[in-house]
């Protein structure tokens, strides 16, 4: 049976996820590998996130990095389950997003595909968003189209919710194409927001935003911004959504005590959820929620109070573990290209029709 490696490092940049499937019809996950990023290196692709100095030279040198990195967890996975490269049909690396400009027309993800090929012997495919973006799209979010062959056929209006640095929405409904759309900030906000004040890398389960009270003024000054309000196709990243865009929103207002703020950015990302959901399929009966976002249990707590009628639940339930399931969207998307299959959704991005997507490195 086609085994598949799927890389993914996403926007929290706590680390790389590195998923193993197995692809016949169906896709079963067969292990898994997490590798922290080191400190000096997350400090690096944070800064390549907004522009600055001699940036080229800096992402080539960050990108080496990232891939020896994603090699060395790679090779630990393979060991682990007594595979060899040869058993590996490819990788499908989503590399590192550094910028996300759909607006401007272009994404740009960083992680040398060629190099990672060489590295590990096995072929590699990435550059999955532009594509899409050439015919017109997004280029994101590119999980739903993967929520959909996994959780498909629900006897019930379904939502997938994916929740990690930012949070997007796949909407599936019985005889419907797959819909969804980034919601806006889902952890970068609560995680930058604890690291300034704190020192802390993120809010465990939520509990110092549980400790603060919600500030309706500062919530609506928020919620004004205008990305909430487009009804997509969209998409969004730290370009939008960051601490420069935060202390602008507190600059006339009252001095909030921390936790506070907290709580705050957390009910920011519950209702950008929630109101993102409701216009966009009401009456949803069910929530399955997958990323880091699924172990905040002030996050699940507040989405099931404002969702009363949906059953809110991890994909765990599901039998999909919340943790894996983008790793294991990108080997998906391997499969695909290699396939010949369009895993684009252009009801998701708005794109002018199905792409493959992907570009191969031979091994």
């Amino acid at each position: 049976m086609p085994h598949y490696l799927g890389v993914m490092s996403g926007t929290s940049l706590d680390g790389l996820d590195i998923a193993l499937i197995e692809q016949n019809g169906s896709t079963t996950l067969l292990a898994t590998h997490y590798l922290p990023m080191p400190a000096d290196l997350r400090a690096e692709l944070l800064g390549l996130c907004a522009p600055g100095p001699d940036e080229l030279a800096r992402a080539a040198m960050a990108e080496q990095r990232w891939v020896r990195l994603a090699a060395q967890g790679i090779a630990t996975l393979l060991q682990q389950q007594s595979l060899s490269p040869a058993q590996i049909r490819a990788i499908g690396s989503h590399g590192q997003t550094v910028r996300h400009e759909p607006t401007q027309g272009f994404t740009i993800q960083i992680g040398n595909p060629a190099l990672l090929a060489e590295l590990t012997g096995i072929s590699v495919i990435s550059d999955f968003r532009r594509r899409d973006m050439a015919a017109g799209g997004q280029g994101a979010p590119l999980v739903p189209a993967f929520h959909e062959a996994l959780f498909n056929n629900p006897p019930r209006r379904r939502a997938v919710l994916n929740v990690g640095g930012f949070s997007n929405l796949s909407l599936l409904q019985p005889g419907q194409p797959v819909h969804g759309f980034d919601c806006g900030p889902g952890n970068v906000l609560l995680d930058a927001w604890i690291q300034r004040q704190r020192g802390e890398d993120y809010d465990r389960d939520g509990a110092w935003a549980a400790s603060g009270q919600v500030q309706s003024r500062l919530l609506r000054t928020l919620m004004i911004d205008p990305f909430f309000h487009n009804q997509g196709p969209k998409s969004t990243g730290r370009e939008l959504f960051n601490l420069e865009w935060l202390d602008r929103k507190l600059i006339d207002l009252p001095d909030y005590a921390p936790a506070d703020v907290q709580a705050t950015l957390l009910e920011l990302t519950a209702t950008s959820i929630v109101a993102s959901l409701q216009q966009a399929q009401r009456d949803t009966e069910e929530l399955l929620v997958c990323g880091g976002g699924a172990h905040n249990q002030a996050l699940m707590t507040r989405l099931g109070e404002l969702l009363p009628g949906c059953r809110v639940s991890s994909t765990q339930a599901y039998g999909v573990p919340a943790d894996w399931v983008e790793a294991m969207a990108f080997a998906w998307l391997a499969h695909c290209c290699l396939e010949g299959i369009a895993a684009n959704r252009p009801s998701v991005t708005g794109a002018r029709g199905p792409r493959v997507l992907g570009a191969i490195y031979p091994a």
